[in-house]
């Protein structure tokens, strides 16, 4: 199980859809969420991408030098990047990090948005390009190695000659990481990717999507392995989860929900789609309407585009639907809470601990939350001696 956060490039705050409450967004904080990540144990973070974001690889790149095991899992964007040169920047950035680079293939679904970046393809033909693209950029990585170049003519994209003259780290390229809900998506996932992500949708569904994928990988000969998005909304008690999760969203008024969707409305997103009927774009408002499966709740997505659900519960209760999850076939689980630095540590020192033992022990081995000798740990009591856990 691999357990993956989230730098909020977009914003970060205490309470959805207002400015109360909210973060200056500035690299100092990042750099506090990332160092957070990374001593924490977590496996890596996702780093979104889009014109609401700063740019993803400038900011990876940036929190290298302050961290030393976290990876990034970085968005490549056919239409916008060209493979070959996306190829030479993932070269690159998994070289001078010593092979801490994942990738996330991203083909877009706002179409709004992605005209004002220059693309304008419809949703089909978005997916046969991507599919061009990342079987380029994959092959060009794996000739790198043995100095070997790429000719490759397709109905989008083509290369001559194209040729990488410094090899990724990891071999034969970095992992790849891609989501989608449409057929032409899972067809994509099935052929190429290494890791297919789906947003946080019932179990009943995530099953259904997992069956189709491996399916379709099965048919080229290929395994692929799964993953989640999720935010988490863990307290104490079950009482205490719910009432932050009315709070996040306690300031949220009715014109920025149909703003908000009208917004994710135009969008062609299959996904999109399928995260904007959770919650009836928009109408469900209360906590009974919201909870859409045992503590998944879809109030994130009332005003946020992407991944719009989150497991809400205290720590046994969380872990128990993260395994849940896990028993579908899921193995990485990129989680995130508001406010992004607060929510890294409350998770990491109520969940982790409860959470498979693999991985339990491999972040044992440097984490003070799992009983690390190094200590002490907590604030010296009477200036005597040193705390220790309550015994119940």
């Amino acid at each position: 199980m691999k357990i993956f956060w989230f730098i909020p490039t977009h914003g970060d705050s205490r309470y959805l859809g207002t400015a109360k409450g909210a973060r200056q967004l500035n690299h100092d904080y990042l750099k506090q969420v990332a160092v957070a990540a990374d001593s924490l144990g977590y496996e890596g973070v996702l780093i979104p991408t889009g014109r609401s974001c700063e740019d993803p690889w400038v900011v990876a790149a940036s929190l290298l030098p302050v961290t030393r095991n976290l990876k990034f899992l970085v968005a490549v964007r056919p239409g916008l990047h060209q493979p070959a040169l996306a190829a030479r920047m993932a070269a690159t950035f998994d070289r001078l990090s010593g092979g801490r680079l994942l990738i996330n293939l991203v083909t877009g679904g706002d179409q709004a948005e992605l005209e004002g970046d220059g693309v304008f393809l419809d949703h089909a033909t978005r997916y046969e390009q991507s599919a061009e693209f990342i079987r380029i950029w994959r092959e060009i990585l794996t000739r790198s190695h043995r100095g070997e170049s790429l000719d490759f003519e397709g109905k989008h994209l083509s290369v001559k000659g194209a040729k990488l003259l410094f090899p990724p780290v990891q071999q034969p390229h970095p992992p790849v990481y891609f989501g989608g809900s449409s057929p032409a998506a899972h067809d994509l996932a099935a052929e190429q990717v290494e890791t297919y992500l789906t947003w946080g949708e019932p179990p009943a569904e995530v099953a259904k999507k997992v069956a189709d994928v491996r399916a379709r990988a099965a048919k080229h000969g290929r395994t692929v392995n799964f993953g989640i998005r999720l935010h988490v909304i863990v307290r104490e008690t079950e009482e205490q989860a719910w009432a932050a999760a009315e709070e996040l969203i306690s300031h949220v008024t009715d014109d920025t929900v149909v703003r908000a969707q009208a917004v994710f409305a135009r969008m062609d997103s299959e996904g999109q789609r399928r995260m904007a009927s959770l919650h009836a774009g928009g109408a469900k408002r209360s906590r009974k309407d919201l909870e859409i499966s045992p503590n998944l709740w879809a109030g994130v997505g009332l005003v946020r585009g992407g991944a719009g659900t989150a497991l809400v519960g205290d720590p046994q209760t969380v872990a128990a639907r993260i395994e849940e999850y896990a028993a579908l076939g899921l193995d990485t689980f990129v989680l995130s809470g508001y406010p992004h630095l607060d929510e890294a540590y409350r998770f990491a020192e109520l969940v982790f601990p409860l959470l498979p033992l693999p991985l339990r022990n491999q972040l044992a081995s440097g984490n003070p939350l799992f009983g690390n000798p190094l200590g002490p740990f907590g604030e010296t009591v009477a200036n005597d001696f040193v705390p220790r856990a309550s015994q119940s």
